[in-house]
């Protein structure tokens, strides 16, 4: 356990703090892993290609915190230029600073400040709302009564040991003080909380109604060259999953067979006309918000040569380097089941 206002390497958990934006521990770690060992220190992160962060974030979801992490990264160096960044007097010791920083809120940049350098700054994340929102009886769902909470966690902050307060309250809300089923008899604060004692720890706080799921079929095709290759697109940089990968198509529309979606799409996209053939895959893949039903076919390009009309760019790839670009989670399904296609037909692709 670090010694009280001993000074910690930012690095790594300024890089923790993004990765655990909506995100659990348990899913974060390995990421972390792997992350701090492809890009070591702040300059190595800086100069990596966007490919190459979105590539080691894949998986994690929520791409934008790639980019606006690569982007930090850049303007962290201009504001360390000719400093040595592993020096951890020379990062940022002022919230404001951290917040400019893209992807930075109040809560990350005060657990930031608070893990990093011991710095006396609340932190008001999920689980920190929840516990606030129980010891003081609030009923309204937590994004409604932030302003209120906001004070209180300000009220409590332990000036003295900071760095442990936040990481006690985190692990209070991660361990006992949880969503569902709460382990009232052990929590430290039971005495004080006003949700234990009107017995509403179970509807404190509030649900926000859940939002009906949006359901969308998405026709792929899967098209190959004469020299096995398959052909890849990279999303434009003003869609979701900017920069990362993917096989052509698009949406269903309604009534639409979806043979017709994937030869449409493929030719508004690529402006290419195809024959669609057999079936590869087909699966659902839930998001937060949306429910996608993806129908995955062979096609073979009739008429014309493949344009990058609605992407970046377009690749032809060979299917065993496919794992070196980043695609969406979605997209490791349709991988996986075109490997064991092609193990399966011993090569001879039949279409």
């Amino acid at each position: 356990m670090p010694k009280n206002k001993e000074c910690l390497p930012v690095y790594p958990i300024w890089i923790a703090e993004v990765m655990l934006q909506q995100t659990q521990l348990k899913v974060v770690l390995p990421y972390w892993e792997k992350w701090m060992e492809a890009f070591p220190d702040l300059v190595d992160l800086s100069s990596a290609l966007n490919q190459e962060v979105l590539l080691f974030w894949q998986g994690l979801g929520y791409y934008s915190r790639a980019h606006r992490l690569h982007k930090a990264s850049k303007d962290l160096v201009q504001i360390l230029w000719n400093k040595n960044c592993c020096d951890n007097d020379l990062w940022p010791m002022d919230i404001d600073t951290w917040m400019s920083l893209p992807g930075i809120g109040r809560t990350t940049a005060a657990s930031i400040l608070s893990s990093a350098f011991d710095i006396p700054e609340a932190i008001l994340d999920g689980n920190v709302k929840r516990i606030l929102s129980r010891l003081v009886g609030k009923q309204e769902p937590l994004s409604n009564n932030s302003k209120q909470l906001w004070e209180l966690s300000i009220g409590l902050l332990d000036h003295n040991q900071p760095r442990n307060f936040n990481q006690a309250l985190m692990d209070l809300g991660a361990t006992i003080c949880t969503k569902n089923s709460p382990k009232c008899d052990i929590c430290p604060w039971k005495s004080f909380c006003l949700a234990y004692d009107q017995g509403n720890t179970g509807i404190i706080p509030l649900s926000k109604p859940s939002k009906v799921l949006k359901k969308l079929v998405i026709g792929l095709g899967i098209v190959f060259n004469d020299s096995g290759e398959v052909l890849i697109d990279q999303r434009l940089n003003n869609t979701s999953m900017a920069g990362m990968w993917e096989f052509p198509g698009g949406k269903k529309e309604e009534d639409e067979v979806i043979k017709n979606t994937i030869s449409r799409e493929l030719l508004e996209e690529l402006g290419v006309e195809v024959k669609v053939g057999k079936k590869l895959i087909e699966f659902d893949h839930f998001y937060t918000h949306k429910k996608l039903h993806f129908v995955v076919h062979f096609c073979s390009i009739i008429s014309g040569m493949p344009k990058a009309l609605a992407s970046i760019q377009i690749k032809w790839v060979k299917p065993d380097e496919l794992i070196n670009y980043p695609f969406p989670a979605a997209n490791k399904r349709i991988i996986d089941a075109l490997e064991n296609y092609l193990l399966l037909s011993k090569d001879k692709l039949i279409l």
